[in-house]
């Protein structure tokens, strides 16, 4: 299963922690259309989300979180 390996890959930061290597941009979707991508890569292990106050899109990607 490729997504899981994907998912699984982390960088170790100099801090020490760690951050996923893959995540899902959410950057130019559309709010009322970025909650169904942003279920799905939670769905296939994704486990980070960028997205920023910029976007405008928090609302749609708080649905798929809620």
């Amino acid at each position: 299963m490729l997504a899981a390996n994907i998912t699984a890959t982390n960088f170790t930061l100099g801090d020490g922690n760690t951050t996923p290597a893959i995540g899902l941009g959410t950057f130019q979707i559309p709010d009322a259309d970025v909650d169904e991508p942003v279920a799905t890569a939670l769905k296939l292990g994704y486990k980070h989300i960028d997205t920023a106050e910029f976007y405008a899109n928090e609302a749609g990607v708080g649905r798929a979180l809620a």
